[in-house]
């Protein structure tokens, strides 16, 4: 239930071995520095537009991406195949792209991974999380990576706690999972497969495959009273 696979569809992700021989699937975040160190090959094979600010020697671009101006990317970070960067874009380094991977307008990434296909595009932040195939974050979308009071973030399932280890650890999104419009994930939220979060929702813990996480809100309409003289 909380292993890499259960969450992940590694079979076409350039990098599988990024997630061997860990126990649970938010410890692949504690060897991420570690791994894009070993396995990075520096070298720019996409499109730099102008204005577009790359920092560092030790990032890897992979043909076919294109970063927009006004993007800003540090290293190390190791960016796939067929990316968009778009402008106003933020990539603080430690950072894990696949092929076909959107970070948007204000978007800001670190310590994260993003497999093919995933989408953060638009005002969203992605702090020491993981997003799976095809995930698609709404607009505003925060993942959440640091507990307001001190220590390591934990996780309860079905009355176990499970400590992370992990000071900052922001969310787990299996592939295809979805979030709506202004949406929060709180730190160490796991989200399964094919899970879909309704807009607005402030969510926690773990949501099991194919859930379907709903907001309801109450609207009243009422007349106006006067505001003065007509």
């Amino acid at each position: 239930m909380l292993r890499s696979e259960d969450f992940f569809d590694l079979s076409e992700f350039d990098h599988p071995q990024f997630f061997q021989g860990i126990d649970y699937v938010w410890d692949a975040l504690k060897k991420l520095p570690g791994y894009i160190e070993t396995h990075l090959n520096p070298g720019i094979k996409g499109t730099i537009m102008a204005g577009a600010w790359i920092v560092g020697n030790d990032i890897s671009i992979g043909a076919g991406s294109i970063v927009e101006p006004g993007a800003y990317i540090a290293g190390p970070s190791i960016i796939g195949e067929s990316c968009t960067i778009r402008s106003g874009a933020y990539i603080r380094g430690n950072v894990l792209l696949g092929d076909r991977c959107i970070v948007g307008h204000t978007s800001e990434l670190k310590n994260a991974v993003m497999l093919d296909g995933s989408q953060a595009p638009h005002f969203n932040y992605v702090g020491d999380s993981i997003l799976g195939r095809n995930v698609n974050l709404g607009a505003g979308t925060k993942l959440s990576n640091l507990k307001i009071v001190e220590g390591t973030v934990r996780i309860k399932i079905a009355g176990t706690v499970y400590d992370s280890g992990l000071r900052k650890f922001g969310a787990i999104l299996g592939d295809n999972a979805q979030s709506g419009c202004n949406s929060v994930l709180s730190p160490g939220t796991l989200v399964g497969k094919n899970s879909l979060i309704y807009p607005n929702a402030t969510v926690s813990g773990y949501i099991a495959p194919n859930s379907l996480v709903k907001l309801r809100q109450t609207q009243e309409i009422a007349e106006m009273r006067s505001r003065g003289p007509e």
